[in-house]
C-alpha cells in the first residue's frame, strides 16, 4: 500500500459522505481501496464525522476549492480557559460593553458640547474617554467569541481587536500619567514649570501619546492572529488565544511596549502621587477645598493602575519570558499562566468603566454639567450668599483713613507670601 498523509478537516466538508481516496507522496489519486475477501471484492467508503489525529482524512473526487488537498495539518484545540473562566469572561464583557459605551459616550458629549474650552486636565480626560469608548465598541467581538468559542471574522479583525485592547490599556496608562504629572507640577513646582501647563502643550502631548500607543500596538497585532485547530473533529478558529505566535522575535517588541506603556507610567504615577501627598501634608491642606479634589483624583488614578493594569502586565511579562525560553519553566506553570492571562485581560478591560469615576468625582465642572443635563438645579453655596448679603448692606460704609493705612501695611507684609499662593491659583485655573 502506498504511503499515506494526513490532511486537515474543513468545516464546510465535514458533513459530506465521500469515497475514500488514498493520496501518495507524489499527489496521485488512486481508485477506491478494494479489499479482497474470497472471490468477491468490497469497496470501502468512509463518512467524515469525528476524526482524530491518528486517522487519515478522506476527500471527495469532486472536491471544491474549500477542501484543498494541500491544507496543513491541524492539532487538537487546547482549552486555555476552564468552563468557569469562560463564563466569567462572557458575563464580564457583556456587562462592560453597555456600561463602557454609555458612560464614555456621555462623558465625551459633555466634554465637547458643554465644557469647551477645556482646561489642561480636561484635554487629557477627553482623550482618555475617547480611548475607552473605542475599546468599548470593540467588545461585541469578544462577547461573540466567548459565547461560541469560535472566531468566524478572519485574521484581520482578530488582530484589530487585540490591537484596540492594547491601545486602550497603554493609552489609559499614559493619559493617567499626564494627569498626575500636571497635578505634580501645579502643586510641587507651580512657578518653575508653569509654561508647560498650557492647552497647546497638552494637545501636542495627546498627539504624541496617540502615535506612541498606535505604534506600541504592533506587537499585539503580530501576536493576536486567528489560528485553526480541531475540536471534536471539527475545524474551528481561535482568537485571543494564539499563544503559539510567541517567540524570541516578538519578545523585544513586547519589552519595549511594556517599559514605555506600563512600567515608566506606573513609576512616574507613584513618584508624583507621593510627592504631592508630602507637599500637601507639609502645607497641612489635605482635604481642604480643591486640594481635597486633587487627592481624590490621584487616589483614583493609583487604584486603577493597581487593580486593572498590574495583574495583566505582570503575568504577560512572566509568560513572555517563559515562551522565549529566557527563563526555565521548572514547575511547568506555562499552561497556568495562559489561563491567568485571559482573566487578567478582563481586569484590565474594566478601566473603561472605572475611568468615568475620575471625571465625576474629581471635577466639579463635570458634575455641575451633568446636574444641569438631568434637570437638577444646583443650589448656591451658602458662603457666596452670605458674601453677597454682606456686601450689599455694607456698600454705603466708607473706610476711615486709619483703616486705609492699616490695609496698606498689611498688603506690604503679604507681598512675600504671594509666590507661595500661586500654586493654589494654578490648581483653580486647571479645574474643569
Amino acid at each position: 500500500m502506498p504511503d499515506t498523509r494526513r490532511r486537515s478537516v474543513d468545516t464546510k466538508c465535514v458533513a459530506q459522505t465521500q469515497t475514500a481516496v488514498i493520496e501518495t507522496g507524489r499527489g496521485e489519486k488512486h481508485t477506491p481501496l478494494v479489499t479482497h475477501r474470497g472471490r468477491g471484492a468490497q469497496q470501502v467508503t468512509a463518512q467524515r464525522t469525528v476524526i482524530s489525529n491518528k486517522t487519515m482524512t478522506t476527500s471527495n473526487e469532486s472536491q471544491d476549492s474549500t477542501c484543498s488537498p494541500n491544507a496543513p495539518d491541524l492539532e487538537n484545540c487546547y482549552n486555555h480557559s476552564s468552563p468557569s473562566s469562560l463564563t466569567l469572561l462572557l458575563v464580564g464583557y457583556s456587562l462592560l460593553m453597555p456600561v463602557g459605551v454609555l458612560l464614555n459616550g456621555v462623558s465625551l458629549y459633555v466634554f465637547i458640547r458643554f465644557m469647551r474650552p477645556l482646561s489642561v486636565v480636561g484635554i487629557f480626560l477627553c482623550n482618555l474617554a475617547l480611548s475607552d469608548l473605542l475599546f468599548s465598541l470593540s467588545l461585541p467581538l469578544r462577547i461573540y467569541y466567548y459565547a461560541n468559542h469560535h472566531w468566524p471574522f478572519g485574521s484581520f479583525l482578530c488582530s484589530l481587536a487585540g490591537s484596540i485592547f492594547h491601545i486602550n490599556m497603554y493609552g489609559s496608562c499614559l493619559f493617567l500619567l499626564c494627569i498626575n504629572v500636571d497635578r505634580y507640577l501645579a502643586i510641587v513646582h507651580p512657578l518653575r514649570f508653569r509654561h508647560l501647563r498650557r492647552r497647546k502643550v497638552a494637545r501636542l502631548t495627546c498627539v504624541a501619546v496617540w502615535l506612541m500607543i498606535i505604534g506600541g500596538s504592533v506587537p499585539a497585532a503580530v501576536v493576536h492572529t486567528s489560528s485553526d485547530c480541531l475540536l471534536d473533529g471539527l475545524q474551528v478558529s481561535r482568537c485571543f488565544e494564539a499563544f503559539n505566535m510567541w517567540d524570541k522575535a516578538v519578545l523585544p517588541l513586547l519589552v519595549v511596549a511594556e517599559v514605555l506603556g506600563f512600567l515608566l507610567p506606573l513609576t512616574a504615577v507613584l513618584y508624583c502621587s507621593c510627592h504631592v501627598f508630602v507637599e500637601l501634608c507639609r502645607a497641612q491642606e489635605i482635604g481642604q477645598g480643591r486640594h481635597g479634589k486633587t487627592i481624590k483624583l490621584l487616589c483614583l488614578n493609583l487604584a486603577i493602575f493597581l487593580f486593572c493594569f498590574v495583574p495583566y502586565n505582570t503575568t504577560l511579562v512572566g509568560y513572555g519570558l517563559l515562551r522565549a525560553k529566557l527563563v526555565e519553566d521548572t514547575w511547568n506553570i506555562k499552561p497556568t499562566l495562559k489561563k491567568i492571562i485571559s482573566v487578567t485581560v478582563l481586569f484590565a478591560s474594566t478601566n473603561c468603566a472605572l475611568d468615568p469615576l475620575i471625571y465625576y468625582f474629581s471635577t466639579e465642572g463635570f458634575r455641575r454639567t451633568l446636574s444641569r443635563m438631568s434637570g437638577q438645579k444646583k443650589p448656591k453655596p451658602i458662603a457666596s450668599q452670605e458674601t453677597k448679603w454682606t456686601s450689599s448692606n455694607d456698600s454705603s460704609i466708607k473706610p476711615s483713613p486709619r483703616t486705609i493705612s492699616r490695609a496698606t501695611e498689611d498688603s506690604k507684609l503679604k507681598t512675600n507670601e504671594t509666590n507661595a499662593k500661586v500654586g493654589k491659583k494654578l490648581i483653580e485655573e486647571s479645574e474643569i
